[in-house]
């Protein structure tokens, strides 16, 4: 049996496709109160999903975290030596704002003994609560993730191994950021030209800063980062792309609604500056999110960059 903690979308849409094939114990914090869940309308939980708020009865041997990555050191903190001597999978696209670290990086600081792993890759969550075809990475550094790849694939959910786990998890973050920068083009009308070139030359952002901290290009290369990045910086259904639209426009945008990216733009800068590593539309991303300039301050200022060989 498996069990995800966090019955979010993306929770809840693992919930649906893991349940196809075995009992799946999905953990909420608050009880909805029937079977359709908030953050997916239309979408029933099959009776082959217990549904829960008890998280000791929720845990068995292998469990997918699917909490948001600034609430992750939160939960760990009250709740990590429950979890520890598991198989843990994280699903969190960020980087912690308070410590720097990574979602993987905090889970083995509070669960030692854990056998931990990351899943990442294109997805939006109302796709694969549908059974749409979807692809995507599990990066885990123990030889026998095999096993566990083959456990959690279904027919239209595939997954793909990698043992290079900073590289898939820091692709699933730091496209996040480039994704706002494309919905900032979007909103404020400098058209798809625009949008492209900061697709392109905010990948070359990802990999140059993935490849200081330990990952490898290629991963990056693959779903859990050009993939992911190619979903999100370029539709309506991605959180991050939306939000920088409605900030390129100068629109109000919805405050309850997850955005990983704005937080983790703010990290970015931060160790890319530390590590001296020129991350240009990450720090112009979050100077937007922090209200400290405006969208034509920013676009000037990367536009009077000097210029120089791709």
């Amino acid at each position: 049996m498996t069990s995800i903690i966090g019955a979010g979308a993306f929770g809840s849409a693992l919930a649906v496709a893991l349940s196809s094939a075995e009992t799946v114990t999905l953990w909420a914090r608050r009880l909805p109160e029937g079977r359709e869940m908030p953050r997916l309308p239309g979408v029933i939980l099959p009776d082959s999903i217990i549904l829960t708020d008890d998280l000791d009865a929720a845990l068995s041997d292998t469990v997918i975290l699917a909490l948001p990555a600034q609430a992750l050191g939160g939960f760990l903190d009250q709740h990590g030596a429950a979890l520890d001597g598991r198989t843990l999978i994280n699903t969190a696209k960020g980087i912690d704002l308070s410590s720097g670290k990574s979602p993987t990086t905090l889970i083995a600081a509070h669960c030692p003994n854990a056998r931990i792993a990351t899943l990442t890759g294109p997805s939006f969550a109302a796709d694969i609560a549908r059974g749409l075809p979807t692809a995507l990475t599990l990066a885990c550094a123990d030889s026998d993730v095999e096993a566990l790849q083959h456990a959690l694939s279904r027919p239209a959910l595939r997954l793909y191994r990698t043992d290079d786990l900073r590289g898939a998890e820091l692709g699933g973050a730091l496209k996040n950021v480039v994704a706002i920068a494309a919905g900032v083009a979007i909103g404020a009308g400098f058209g798809d030209s625009a949008r492209a070139a900061l697709i392109t030359r905010g990948f070359a952002e990802m990999t140059r800063l993935a490849v200081d901290l330990g990952a490898r290009a290629e991963t990056l290369a693959g779903l859990s980062g050009l993939g992911d990045l190619v979903l999100t910086a370029t539709s309506e259904q991605s959180r991050n792309f939306r939000y920088g639209k409605a900030l390129g426009a100068a629109q109000e945008f919805d405050g309850s609604i997850t955005v990983e990216g704005a937080k983790t733009a703010q990290a970015v800068s931060r160790i890319a500056a530390e590590r001296h590593i020129p991350m240009p539309i990450a720090d112009a991303v979050a100077a937007l999110a922090q209200g400290r300039a405006s969208v034509a301050e920013t676009v000037l200022e990367l536009l009077r960059r000097p210029l120089k060989e791709e």
